[in-house]
């Protein structure tokens, strides 16, 4: 039965009300525009002061301080912003994340780092676990570094509304396996991965894990050192508004640092940068899994977010998206439901991220008529409408307004 809407508006504008991070919202970029902004967790809308900041680097910075930038501040910042990531989102301790490639390149020199450390420890470790429904990204690597070292890949059947849980890891880890990659939130359902479990199932196994945050940085707290996690990627512009194409940032466990050799060896990797010696000789620390100059202009924006994030707490984003997915799922129920739509994400919020799917066959066409009417959600087979509710920048008026949205392109589509 359809929940009277007078209900749900009545609801959404009391959650706002009382909502701690309400005042967040005027932060950002568009946020006061009529447009209904579902793709948060693809890209997240700009913080106002991050236009101020990037004029100001421009003008005062690059204009001013021209090459001797390098050593005045640029050099360090890889690490100064990826310790405040890793201190703000990761439960990371300093000097184990740095901000680096993109999450395909960061990814690649990990996977393969870490599969290389483990073969060569034991020749018999030359499998690598990863789910079939992981995000393309890693499944195309995965393969192509088996094929490339000779290892061979063990896939994790999942159920695509949820993902890798400890009985599937349990089932497909071995005396064989070298390196588990899992994702923390999926891309398609927002399904939750228990990272604490999840690690120790791997670590039982004399495996290595790599977690890729891509979808849970900025948005799910994460306590990396305390897990006992090995390694992990993840990219700045989803909930941590790094702005289009902003660098991934890559976190290595200081028990690891030594022992791992990346296969990109650049200049800005070296232990002495310019000595520009005659061979290559890896720093300590996490420079050595940098490559080429750091990308400075691409990675100040985020610092506003992160400004953001230090002051409202990640606890407090976390209480906020739950309460976003809570009553996203809820409207749904009574909008979209009568009308066909079907959760594809786990019900249950302790086991789902910032995001959320609805499935329907009508959802491609759905998406194209939403985005000609500024109603901006994302989609992904099969027949998912993808809503990504970002904390920081997202009211529950706007999230109920986008699903009356969705219930009138649906009744468009016929």
């Amino acid at each position: 039965m359809e929940v009277p809407h007078a209900s749900l508006e009545v609801e959404a504008a009391a959650l706002d009300a009382d909502d701690p991070l309400a005042s967040y919202r005027d932060a950002f970029v568009g946020a006061e525009t009529p447009l209904v902004y579902f793709d948060g967790n693809s890209l997240g809308r700009p913080p106002r002061a991050t236009a101020e900041r990037l004029s100001r680097f421009v003008t005062e910075e690059w204009g001013g301080r021209l090459i001797r930038g390098w050593d005045e501040a640029w050099m360090e910042l890889p690490f100064a912003i990826g310790d405040r990531i890793g201190s703000l989102a990761l439960g990371a301790a300093p000097g184990q994340t740095v901000i680096g490639d993109s999450t395909t390149v960061l990814l690649y020199k990990l996977i393969r780092a870490a599969l290389d450390a483990q073969s060569t420890a034991d020749p018999e470790r030359v499998e690598i676990v990863v789910g079939r429904d992981d995000f393309p990204t890693d499944r195309y690597l995965v393969e192509g570094i088996a094929a490339e070292r000779g290892a061979r890949v063990v896939w994790v059947e999942v159920d695509t509304e949820r993902g890798v849980d400890a009985d599937l890891l349990r089932a497909a880890v071995g005396p064989r396996t070298a390196v588990v990659l899992l994702s923390h939130v999926s891309y398609r359902s927002g399904y939750l991965a228990d990272g604490l479990a999840l690690t120790a199932i791997a670590h039982e196994a004399g495996a290595l894990v790599l977690w890729d945050l891509c979808h849970s940085a900025g948005s799910v707290p994460m306590e990396l050192d305390a897990w006992g996690a090995d390694l992990a990627v993840g990219c700045t512009y989803k909930y941590l508004n790094g702005g289009p194409g902003s660098p991934a940032f890559a976190y290595v466990a200081a028990r690891h640092q030594r022992r791992l050799t990346q296969p990109v060896q650049g200049w800005m990797g070296a232990a002495d940068v310019f000595s520009m010696g005659p061979q290559y000789h890896p720093a300590d620390g996490m420079r050595r899994f940098l490559s080429g100059t750091p990308p400075v202009l691409a990675m100040i924006a985020m610092q506003d977010t992160l400004d953001l994030l230090a002051e409202a707490g990640i606890a407090a984003v976390r209480r906020k998206s739950t309460a976003l997915t809570e009553f996203a799922v809820r409207a749904a129920d009574g909008i979209l439901a009568p009308l066909g739509v079907r959760l594809a994400s786990p019900r249950d919020a302790a086991e789902r991220g910032g995001h959320l799917t609805l499935s329907h066959p009508a959802m491609r066409a759905v998406t194209a008529r939403l985005w000609e009417d500024d109603v901006i959600p994302d989609y992904r087979d099969p027949h998912g409408l993808r809503i990504g509710l970002s904390p920081l920048s997202t009211s529950f008026t706007e999230t109920l307004t986008g699903l009356h949205a969705v219930a009138d392109a649906l009744r468009a589509e016929g």
